[in-house]
């Protein structure tokens, strides 16, 4: 097959999941057309990821006369396609309230849905699948209903419940419609949406990639590691606190923070008021994806405990989580969203209440201290990533719905 993929940011180092499933795909010899929204800020230099940034098409940034000059040419070859798909859009502005933002937003993605419909249409694409059910899939139920390319979604999180609008649209003119978890499920059946276009594909890890490490780490000092965007939704404002927290308590750690974003001097502040020290709390900035498995196995627990935002953004099941398993570190993180469906209490890590700042000072003390239970979670982390979270697996049921529902 010929397979059309869509994202926000293509290759992205936040969205490392994406670009792992296309080339997880091309290596079972699926044919992979790249497309993005928007270029990425950095480039990443693994060679693979590289090569597929050099071959994506980024439709924000094609120049204004090559859209306009898509819409008329497709107006004109295709006037009845066209025209159908603009009553779609006028239906959907309607549906969301015409003057507003959202509704102006549609309408602006709508017109590069056109070059994309052009550009599907001239590869022969068989599909289009897009990660993220927000401004992408704006984009690609329009180039579908343009080109009559079918289309697919994988939601996330935020994309459904910070920014679902039209969930209930973008679901019933979809192929099919999956998601990462059993709580994005439940959520989608409260909205009324069709039940047999919902399929759950989980986000897989490569397990070439991130492997058990030989021994145990035991550090006189707990080295705690997370990594991710320095973002409300991760919740690192919480484990400095408890990192505070425990050093009142004369049991101090070593927090390494990899990762960079908006909240960066607000967290370094935060350290500060709390009378912490760069050995107490180190931050590394942004870190290639070649480096997180050295960086994961060199921790004694990985932890990330994740919260609601203000603006009510959480995570889905971070795969950062999946890999700090899959290399034999235990982890912490939050009774949230659909963590819970791989951090099993007890059982594959442990968890707390989203901004328990005592909790989890009890559960980092707790890994310290019981050296049988870090093994029992380690032991069973790894299996439950294998047998549910493989990359190669959710790969191939993904690809299957690709022959089947297209």
């Amino acid at each position: 097959m010929r397979v059309a993929y869509l994202a926000p940011e293509l290759p992205a180092l936040s969205a490392t999941f994406v670009y792992n499933e296309i080339l997880q795909l091309e290596s079972t010899g699926t044919e992979v057309i790249p497309f993005s929204v928007h270029k990425p800020n950095s480039e990443i230099k693994e060679p693979r990821v590289y090569d597929l940034g050099k071959r994506t098409l980024y439709l924000y940034s094609l120049p204004k006369m090559v859209i306009l000059k898509s819409n008329i040419l497709f107006l004109m070859k295709r006037p009845a396609q066209y025209i159908k798909t603009l009553s779609l859009l006028c239906e959907d502005m309607l549906n969301v309230g015409l003057l507003s933002r959202t509704a102006l937003g549609l309408a602006y993605r709508f017109v590069f849905a056109a070059n994309l419909a052009e550009r599907l249409v001239e590869e022969k694409c068989d599909h289009l699948h897009v990660h993220f059910a927000h401004i992408p899939t704006d984009i690609a139920m329009y180039a579908s209903s343009m080109s009559g390319v079918p289309y697919s979604v994988t939601a996330h999180a935020n994309d459904i419940y910070e920014r679902g609008w039209l969930l209930k649209e973008k679901v019933q003119r979809s192929a099919f419609f999956a998601t990462i978890s059993e709580f994005n499920e439940r959520y989608l059946a409260t909205l009324g949406v069709d039940p047999e276009k919902v399929e759950i594909i989980r986000c897989g890890v490569d397990s070439t990639k991130f492997s058990q490490r030989e021994e145990f780490i035991n550090n006189s000092i707990p080295k705690i590691g997370v990594i991710g965007r320095l973002v409300g939704k991760k919740g690192i404002d919480t484990l400095i606190n408890a990192v505070a927290l425990l050093k009142k308590q004369g049991r101090p750690v070593e927090l390494h923070v990899a990762g960079s974003g908006p909240l960066e001097n607000e967290l370094r502040a935060l350290v500060s008021t709390n009378s912490l020290t760069e050995s107490d709390v180190c931050f590394l900035g942004a870190i290639p994806h070649s480096e997180v498995a050295g960086f994961i196995k060199s921790l004694d627990m990985f932890v990330l405990p994740c919260k609601k935002d203000e603006h009510g953004d959480i995570d889905g099941i971070p795969v950062v989580l999946m890999e700090a398993m899959l290399s034999g570190v235990p982890v912490i993180s939050s009774q949230l969203s659909g963590i819970p469906e791989l951090v099993i209490d007890k059982e594959t890590g442990l968890l707390i209440q989203q901004n328990d700042v005592e909790g989890l000072a009890k559960a980092i003390l707790l890994l310290t201290d019981d050296s049988q239970l870090r093994k029992k979670l380690v032991s069973q982390a790894i299996l439950k990533v294998r047998n549910e979270f493989s990359l190669t697996a959710n790969t191939e049921k993904l690809n299957c719905l690709f022959v089947n529902r297209s």
